[in-house]
């Protein structure tokens, strides 16, 4: 039998306790289990607090990587709408740029008021409206009907100004310059012939000038012919298109050839007396569509 011994400042003398004593044993072993027990559920309680705890920090890792990478994806997606938007600017500049290009060929060919085709200048505009964002597909499908009344804008543009290109093709075409600056010493129509005195059909109006003076031509075209003619010496004689065609004769020299392309105001020849002329000036005929016509009418366009 084990006997146990207790010394403590509590007590007046050592107590001796028996472990044979069915009493004293089941209490021992109570005391030791209930501490034992203890010591066990404590344990277990703090290794759950850890867990639960560790597991939260997981999960809010977790949240904050997916956050993460949504806010990355937005700012990706917010991204490309800047730059689709910035493309579609930069397409609208340029083509506002070759409209205000056109405009200003417009406004100078057609003399029209300054200012009537200028983009760069933003028209004035007002109202009491309530002003609200535009979500970015609206911003764009609102660019793509700008993009659209700009192409529309500028077919109608470009045809306008092939309209005004051909009708400057056509006047430019038409006789209106003078072929010499002397004074006009014969009309066209019946007149006294200057040989034989009866009464004779001229042709064409005569320019007083002196031998080398310039002759020049009325109207851009292509020269027909350039040589010798049966009454008119050297001539030369140039087609216009549309039917229209000037003849300048008795020249004292030649300056240009058949299949020359010439602008209206250039020297063809110089000014003589060759052929049947009396002395030196400058011969003038308009023919349209094969038929001569007064010459005079076309010069009166331009106060001659």
């Amino acid at each position: 039998m084990m006997n146990v011994i207790i010394v403590s400042k509590f007590f007046r003398a050592p107590k001796k306790m028996s472990l044979g004593d069915p009493k004293v044993a089941a209490s021992i072993a109570g005391v030791a289990f209930a501490l034992l027990a203890i010591a066990f559920g404590s344990g277990f309680a703090v290794r759950g607090s850890n867990g639960l705890a560790a597991a939260e920090i997981a999960q809010l890792k977790q949240d904050l990587r997916q956050q993460r990478g949504e806010l990355k994806s937005a700012r990706e997606d917010a991204q490309r709408e800047i730059n689709a938007v910035a493309a579609r600017v930069g397409e609208l500049q340029a083509q506002a740029n070759r409209l205000n290009a056109l405009g200003e060929r417009l406004t100078h060919d057609g003399k029209l008021s300054d200012g009537e085709f200028n983009f760069d200048r933003v028209p004035g505009m007002g109202g009491a409206e309530m002003v609200h964002d535009i979500p970015a597909g609206d911003l764009l499908k609102s660019l793509d009907e700008l993009q659209a009344k700009f192409d529309h804008s500028g077919a109608q543009l470009s045809v306008l100004e092939s309209m005004l290109y051909n009708q400057q093709l056509q006047l430019s075409a038409i006789p209106s310059g003078r072929p010499s600056k002397g004074y006009i010493t014969s009309g066209f129509g019946t007149r006294s012939d200057p040989f034989n005195g009866g009464r004779a059909h001229h042709m064409g109006i005569d320019f007083n000038a002196n031998t080398g003076d310039p002759v020049l031509s009325a109207a851009g075209g292509v020269v027909s012919y350039a040589g010798v003619k049966s009454g008119y010496g050297n001539v030369v004689e140039v087609d216009h298109g549309n039917g229209y065609t000037t003849l300048y004769g008795h020249n004292s020299k030649l300056i240009v050839r058949a299949g020359d392309i010439v602008r209206a105001g250039q020297q063809l020849a110089r000014a003589g007396s060759t052929g049947r002329s009396t002395g030196p000036h400058v011969h003038f005929e308009v023919h349209v569509n094969g038929r001569q016509v007064n010459p005079r009418k076309f010069l009166d366009k331009v106060g001659s």
